[in-house]
């Protein structure tokens, strides 16, 4: 948010005074402001709006509470964004498209020339950066909304999000959404068309950086996050809902543009960051949940154990992503760094996009896009008790009871059927859950197998493909071993006829879901 902003006409001056003197080591500047609240909703603090006491707010890396009148102040470096971090039961304002203003960008010189534009100019501090808090209702039980990888590359891409995703929400009953990286892919631009699409969901709407979402044409990770920070603010910040506390990392890290206009990236928190979570967690009960949000798994992120050692004495904490093009539930142990007295559950979350907006398009025009471990394409929903956490897959346009796929042979021979088997993809299926299969009303429950496997589905389609004398829609990726599979061979002395196959698995929360199909004995 630019609050008290001085005119342009400051801002030319003061780059002028700049650019006429030597350069000379100076300690960075004071920032100064109030947190109050905005009784009336008018973004500006009036003569009977108070301060508030106890608040954070952060400049990126320290953190300071505002007094008793609501005053905070912080050093404030030549490049750098001023958040103040929502507490509960009070919501900051948000944009015309739903988009929180919690920060002040403070680049006096602006971003670099860039292909896709990030800030302008901002000038001189102003003399208080002040941040507007309204007071909402925030209960203990709730429920958010996670995007994984929307990554549309155009304009009709963004009409599939439309299409596929957006209309089923609207009237959603979560009480904000987060896009979890690869907002788009690859061309900024876009950014506008797509934040007002999201809107239309009408929830306050929070974002993560992705490495698609990157200045590529910047020689280092410094500048790489310019348009980003246009559009949406601070690539780190944190906020509170209820008696939740979400933290938002920027874990993709920018090696620089290449002569043909590629780069490379690297997953890693960073100094500043690991440094900002340790301002901020003295002032987080114990008691609290905290959540992490970032774009690329944990499990991917070099530095990871710097977070880890902050945060693995605590009783709650969990963390979400998106990247793979997968879903898994992922439990960080002592293999993988964690130190913790239980695995650290982390999420990473169905995409929006599936496979990169590929596959057959149906009769809408919209590609079935099934993600390369066979799971549709899709998003989540957290449901927040307090302390815990129940995670909803929800497929696009299908019912929420939509939970597996069962691929299973049409038809086998009597002597044959040991010989096939029957998987069940189990879409947030995890190491905890739990699979079974009968054949027919009476028949016995046979338990089935976890599995590292490529989904047979998915390969069925990826065949079918290639047997197309001309592929509508982009091809399929490659396929990638399922973390959510199970399979058992069909049990032998099966009678001649058609039967029912049914299948139920029950999940990490103990919930049931169940499927069924046909399978015809000859």
């Amino acid at each position: 948010m630019k609050l008290n902003i001085r005119s342009g006409l400051l801002g030319i001056a003061f780059l002028i005074a700049h650019a006429a003197c030597p350069a000379v080591a100076a300690a960075p500047a004071t920032a100064r402001g109030v947190v109050f609240d905005d009784r009336n909703g008018n973004g500006q603090r009036d003569r009977d709006e108070p301060g508030l006491k106890d608040v954070l707010v952060s400049n990126q890396r320290a953190l300071v509470k505002t007094d008793r009148n609501g005053q905070w102040e912080l050093p404030a470096p030549a490049d750098t964004i001023f958040f103040v971090i929502k507490p509960a039961g009070w919501m900051t304002p948000l944009n015309h498209h739903n988009v929180p203003e919690f920060y002040y960008v403070h680049k006096p010189k602006g971003s670099p020339v860039l292909k896709y534009a990030g800030v302008a100019p901002t000038g001189p501090l102003p003399d208080s950066i002040d941040f507007p808090l309204r007071r909402q209702r925030e209960p203990d039980n709730f429920k958010a909304l996670f995007f994984g990888d929307p990554q549309p590359r155009d304009q009709r891409e963004i009409d599939y999000i439309a299409r596929d995703v957006v209309e089923e929400l609207i009237g959603t009953d979560a009480k904000f959404g987060v896009t979890l990286g690869d907002i788009l892919f690859d061309d900024l631009s876009l950014f506008e068309s797509n934040n007002a699409l999201i809107a239309l969901i009408g929830i306050p709407w929070y974002n993560v950086i992705g490495n698609h979402d990157m200045n590529f044409d910047v020689p280092d990770d410094r500048d790489s996050d310019e348009t980003y920070h246009r559009h949406y603010g601070p690539n780190f910040y944190a906020y509170e809902y209820g008696p939740v506390v979400f933290v938002a990392l920027d874990n993709v890290n920018w090696g620089g543009a290449k002569p043909a206009g590629t780069g490379d990236y690297t997953a890693r928190l960073g100094a500043d960051q690991i440094e900002f979570v340790r301002n901020l967690l003295p002032h987080i009960p114990r008691s609290k949940l905290i959540l992490f949000m970032m774009h690329i798994p944990l499990y991917d992120t070099k530095d990871r154990e710097e977070l880890f050692r902050l945060i693995e004495d605590r009783p709650y904490t969990m963390s979400i992503s998106g990247h793979t093009h997968t879903h898994e539930h992922w439990f960080a142990d002592a293999q993988a760094g964690w130190r913790g007295k239980t695995p650290h559950h982390h999420v990473v979350n169905v995409t929006v996009c599936g496979s990169w907006w590929s596959g057959e398009p149906d009769e809408t025009g919209i590609p079935h896009t099934m993600m390369r471990d066979g799971g549709p394409n899709g998003y989540t929903f957290l449901n927040f008790d307090r302390t815990q956490v129940v995670v909803d897959y929800k497929v696009a346009r299908r019912p929420a009871d939509y939970q597996m796929n069962i691929h299973a042979p049409e038809q086998v021979s009597v002597a044959d059927a040991p010989n096939h088997f029957v998987f069940a993809n189990v879409f947030n299926g995890s190491e905890k859950s739990r699979v079974k299969l009968r054949i027919g009303e009476a028949g016995d429950w046979l338990p089935l197998s976890k599995v590292a496997e490529v989904d047979p589905y998915f390969q069925q389609l990826k065949r079918q493909e290639k047997d197309r004398p001309e592929l509508l829609g982009r091809a399929l990726p490659d396929t990638a071993k399922s973390t959510h599979l199970w399979k058992v061979a069909l049990p032998a002395g099966l009678p001649t006829g058609e039967h029912l196959i049914s299948v139920q698995t029950e999940d990490m929360y103990g919930r049931v879901f169940n499927a069924s199909r046909s399978l015809r004995v000859n």
